[in-house]
């Protein structure tokens, strides 16, 4: 039995080569378009807002570091290709979370008392909103990336 061809004429056995600014684009736009759409269904403005800036925004920003970190000039290091594909997605998610999280108290609670921004509900929402919107741009970018080499490891 011969494999499938998909539209472009490549088997689809054939992964998909890596291509970090499709990643980029899909982590903005995916939050941005589905908590953005929920945020006016509800009628949440402030909800519509953070679906653009920080959700969107921490979902591209993550999707490029972690992204540009695995592929390492096209060269990934012996760890991520060698532990099995969910301890490196959980390593990786967990990192990029904690950063986040740190992020986000950082501008919810220290920029307040030491700066002269003014503390308010968005600041409050970054404690949620970054380290949700890392988590899941991490794991996909990192399950994505591993479904890309040419010999994946379990």
């Amino acid at each position: 039995m011969t494999a499938r061809k998909d539209r472009t004429g490549r088997s689809r056995a054939t992964p998909r080569p890596f291509a970090l600014w499709r990643e980029v684009l899909a982590a903005y736009a995916a939050p941005a378009l589905t908590v953005g759409a929920a945020g006016i269904a509800t009628g949440q403005r402030d909800l519509a807002v953070a679906a653009v800036t920080s959700i969107a925004g921490t979902s591209a920003v993550v999707a490029f570091l972690v992204g540009a970190w695995l592929r390492n000039g096209g060269h990934p290091r012996r760890w991520t290709t060698g532990l099995p594909r969910a301890a490196v997605t959980v390593l990786l998610a967990v990192a990029a979370t904690g950063a986040a999280a740190l992020l986000g108290w950082v501008a919810a609670q220290w920029l307040p008392a030491h700066t002269p921004v003014p503390a308010g509900p968005r600041l409050e929402r970054l404690r949620v909103d970054l380290p949700v919107s890392a988590a899941l741009a991490a794991t996909i970018v990192t399950l994505r990336w591993r479904s890309t080499l040419a010999t994946p490891r379990r």
